[in-house]
C-alpha cells in the first residue's frame, strides 16, 4: 500500500470529488474530511492556496495528499462496503473492515493510486466529533465547515500543521453567530463545547496556538494575519458567552486534575 497519492492534484480532486458525487446520486452519503478538505473549501481564495503551499503543508515538493478521508453514516455501511468494492473496484482492507466492522473501513484504489478511510457516524481521536441529525446533507462534497473546524481543534496535542490548516480555513471564512452560507457557524461550535468540557478546554486553547503559531511567520501577510485574529477571536467570544450546561459545570471544577481527553491509537494498516 501507498503511503501518499500517486496521481497529480488536480486529477486526485476530480476523480474523488466525481466518486461522492456517484455515491450521492445512489443515496449514499459520503462526504471528505481533513485538508483535502480545507484545499476545496479554500479553492474560491486565491490567496488562501497560494498560502497553503507556501506555509508547507501542501506541495513543497512532497505529496500533497496522503490519502482520501471520508465521513460515512454506519446505518449505510453495507452499501458503503458495497459501493467501493462490487461498483468502484476497490480492494477492501479485510483486517480492519472486519475487526472495525461499522465503526471504520478501509479501501485501496483498483490501480493503487491511494487508500480510502471510511469512518462513520463520529470521529473518534482526543475528543468526539458527531455527525448526527442530517450534518453530512448540509455540504458536499466536504462535511460542514463547523465540523471542519472541530475536526481540527479537538486534537490534544495539535502540530503545525493542523494549525496552518485552521489558519488558511479562517482565512478562506468568515465566523457568524448563525448559520449563513460560506460562513463558520459559531453559534453551533459553541454549543458542542458548552456540553463538554475537556473538547472546550483542548478547543479555546488550539484557537489561541493558531493565533500565537503563526504570528511572527514571515510567510504570513500583515493584513492576513489581522483578518485571522479577528475571526477566531469572535469564534471565542461567541464560545466564551454561549452557556455551558450543568455536565460542563460539573466536570469544570475537577479541571485538568483528570483526563480530559482520550488517548488515540492509530489503526495498523
Amino acid at each position: 500500500m501507498t503511503d501518499f497519492v500517486t496521481i497529480p492534484q488536480d486529477e486526485f480532486i476530480k476523480e474523488v470529488t466525481e466518486l461522492v458525487e456517484r455515491a450521492q446520486k445512489e443515496g449514499i452519503i459520503l462526504r471528505i474530511l481533513g485538508a483535502l478538505a480545507i484545499h476545496i473549501h479554500s479553492t474560491h481564495c486565491d490567496e488562501c492556496i497560494v498560502l497553503h503551499k507556501a506555509l508547507d503543508r501542501l506541495g513543497g515538493g512532497k505529496p500533497m495528499f496522503t490519502d482520501l478521508d471520508l465521513m460515512a453514516y454506519s446505518k449505510q455501511s453495507k452499501q458503503v462496503r458495497e459501493f467501493f468494492e462490487k461498483k468502484m473496484g476497490y480492494k477492501p482492507d479485510q483486517y480492519v473492515n472486519t475487526i472495525f466492522g461499522n465503526r471504520r473501513n478501509i479501501f485501496y484504489h483498483p490501480q493503487g493510486h491511494f487508500h480510502v478511510d471510511v469512518f462513520y457516524d463520529v470521529l473518534s481521536f482526543s475528543h468526539d466529533v458527531r455527525f448526527e441529525n442530517g450534518r453530512l446533507e448540509k455540504s458536499i462534497p466536504t462535511i460542514p465547515l463547523e465540523e471542519l473546524v472541530l475536526e481540527k481543534l479537538q486534537i490534544h496535542q495539535i502540530n503545525r500543521k493542523d494549525l496552518v490548516d485552521l489558519f488558511v480555513l479562517f482565512l478562506a471564512h468568515d465566523v457568524s453567530d448563525k448559520e449563513e452560507e460560506n460562513k463558520i457557524n459559531g453559534r453551533y461550535i459553541a454549543e458542542i463545547l458548552s456540553d463538554d468540557w475537556g473538547f472546550w478546554y483542548d478547543a479555546t486553547n488550539n484557537l489561541k496556538k493558531v493565533l500565537e503559531v503563526l504570528q511572527n511567520d514571515p510567510k504570513v501577510d500583515r493584513a492576513q494575519f489581522e483578518v485571522v485574529r479577528e475571526r477566531i477571536n469572535k469564534l471565542l467570544k461567541i464560545i466564551d458567552e454561549t452557556p455551558k450546561t450543568r455536565a460542563w459545570e460539573k466536570r469544570a471544577k475537577k479541571g485538568t486534575s483528570k483526563p480530559w481527553y482520550n488517548e488515540v491509537e492509530e489503526v495498523e494498516r
